[in-house]
């Protein structure tokens, strides 16, 4: 008995615990529906209600309106949302009973309906459905008006009409011209353009129009019946009136402002003036051969080399375990100083000739040093090859620039001592100082063997450093070529590759003096090379824009 009446308890609960969730559905269903039939008491109008709003007896649903003698039914909708004149209104605002159309009109009576001989005969009226969320319109349920065939809704914000403007009479001492019509047969093009000009322009600019003459002006300024002046001229046709602007106008304009209408002329372009640039004085042998001798003032930026100076043996051998930025500050301390051999004191005259600006025959020369930069004496030198910064901060202390590949190639062909590149294993010390100290050792012997003397121009045994716009697209490099073959061809391009402190073994340091002479005139190198019509003659790029590159900053 026990046992039963567990197993019947067991069997409640279950029965319990399947119902309450259909009790609780259920329940859920019952309140949908008690809240959708209150929607629907509250939202929904009576039908009597409706129809008297719309102006109309009852009638059943999708039924048609009962032809009869009476007018159809009309309705207005600026009385259902009439605006309400408040106190912001003008003193001369009147409501209106229907939308305006462009000018204020009456409120038209409706129009009756004519009366038709026969129900078959009378036309259904035309239906306007009303906008959803409109007066007519209730939730989802559209409310169709009748509308009178010539009745037009026009749906427009009534707006207010502004009162008329008082007529000004003009002033006695502002009398204008008065231009009478003219054939125009009798006018010119440039006047009939002018009177064909439109009133109104979009633009805040000044248009041609007549321009009032005062009854004091004297007779021989006054503008002729017909004849158009410019609003930038007085009354006298050949003078313009002052600028407020601290510039002076643009010469086309001073011109338009300063012709003459009357007798039309054409106006014939003419070429803008070109920009400043470097005068090209008549090329002439004597001044040629003057211009040929580098002066020595062009090294007085570089100290005397002291003597207690060492030699560059000892100087770069002490620099063996050093390499990067801390080796080339050594390098350039001794530079700065003065302690460098004497013969690159003396410079040497490079020439380029070629055609200038006007097409006359342009002879530049440019003075460079024999042989790349090195530390020590005449004696004992060694050749030191630096990174971009180093020797930039070198030339602008010596008044110097960095040659372009022009500059390279013409050095190579105007040589006296022309020198083999010799290429040393391509290995991780080639940036090592124990890599210099052996290739100048070599150098040094070729020179010798190939009877060369200090002083004399010489060339294609190392890399130059050189000036390039390439390195404005790519900042932080630097830029080698050269290293030429007997034939006149570089081994190295023009190439970007390394960082800017990057310096081996290949690299030189050739300087090239500020000052050059074209055609015997003493001209400014970084001028030239700014020059976009003569840049051409020294370097293969056209003008080097690089300002840091030309040394500017001071």
């Amino acid at each position: 008995m026990t046992r039963d009446t567990q197993e019947l308890r067991t069997a409640k609960m279950r029965l319990n615990a399947a119902a309450r969730p259909l009790t609780l559905v259920a329940t859920g269903l019952s309140a949908l529906a008690l809240v959708a039939v209150s929607a629907q008491m509250l939202w929904q109008p009576a039908p009597q209600a409706t129809h008297a709003a719309a102006g109309d007896v009852p009638r059943s649903a999708g039924t048609q309106p009962a032809a009869s003698g009476s007018p159809a039914p009309q309705v207005w909708l600026a009385s259902l949302n009439a605006p309400q004149v408040t106190g912001f209104a003008a003193h001369d605002y009147a409501d209106e009973a229907v939308f305006p159309r462009r000018t204020p009109q009456p409120v038209r009576p409706p129009i009756p309906a004519a009366p038709a001989a026969d129900a078959s005969e009378t036309a259904a009226p035309e239906v306007v459905a009303a906008p959803e969320g409109s007066l007519l319109t209730r939730g989802e349920r559209t409310t169709r008006v009748p509308v009178p065939a010539p009745a037009q809704i026009i749906l427009r914000a009534p707006r207010a009409v502004p009162p008329p403007r008082p007529q000004v009479a003009p002033q006695p001492d502002a009398v204008a011209t008065e231009v009478p019509p003219l054939d125009a047969q009798q006018l010119d093009a440039q006047q009939l353009a002018a009177l064909r000009a439109p009133t109104h322009s979009p633009m805040p600019r000044a248009r041609p129009f007549t321009a009032p003459v005062a009854d004091t002006a004297p007779a021989e300024t006054q503008a002729a019946p017909g004849q158009i002046v410019l609003a930038s001229l007085g009354g006298d046709s050949t003078s313009l009136i002052r600028s407020r602007l601290p510039q002076p106008r643009p010469e086309a304009v001073t011109r338009l402002a300063s012709a003459s209408l009357d007798t039309p002329q054409p106006i014939t372009p003419r070429a803008q003036a070109p920009a400043p640039s470097l005068s090209v004085p008549p090329l002439t042998s004597a001044i040629a051969g003057q211009s040929d001798r580098c002066e020595s003032t062009l090294t007085r930026a570089i100290p005397r080399r002291a003597r207690s100076a060492g030699d560059g043996s000892s100087v770069i051998g002490r620099l063996t375990g050093t390499g990067g930025g801390e080796r080339d500050n050594a390098v350039i301390s001794e530079v700065l100083a003065g302690n460098i051999p004497d013969f690159l004191r003396d410079l040497v005259p490079v020439t380029f000739n070629g055609t200038g600006a006007n097409g006359q025959p342009t002879r530049v020369t440019i003075c460079v040093t024999p042989d790349y930069l090195a530390v020590g004496s005449d004696s004992d030198f060694v050749r030191v090859p630096l990174g971009l910064p180093a020797a930039m901060r070198v030339a602008e202390r010596f008044d110097m620039v960095l040659p372009t590949t022009r500059m390279v190639d013409a050095i190579y062909q105007q040589a006296a001592i022309h020198l083999s590149p010799a290429p040393m294993d391509p290995t991780a010390q080639m940036a090592s100082t124990n890599y210099f100290l052996r290739h100048n050792a070599t150098v040094e012997g070729q020179r010798r063997q190939a009877g060369g003397h200090l002083g004399q121009l010489v060339s294609g045994h190392k890399k130059d450093l050189v000036l390039t716009n390439r390195l404005q697209s790519n900042p932080g490099r630097v830029a080698i070529y050269g290293w030429h073959r007997r034939n006149g061809q570089a081994i190295q391009p023009l190439s970007t590759v390394h960082g800017a402190q990057y310096a081996d073994y290949s690299h030189g340091i050739r300087l090239v003096a500020r000052r050059a002479y074209m055609n015997g005139r003493a001209v400014d190198l970084r001028d030239l090379l700014s020059d976009s019509r003569l840049a051409g003659l020294v370097s293969a790029e056209g003008t080097i824009s690089n300002r840091q590159l030309l040394a500017l900053a001071n």
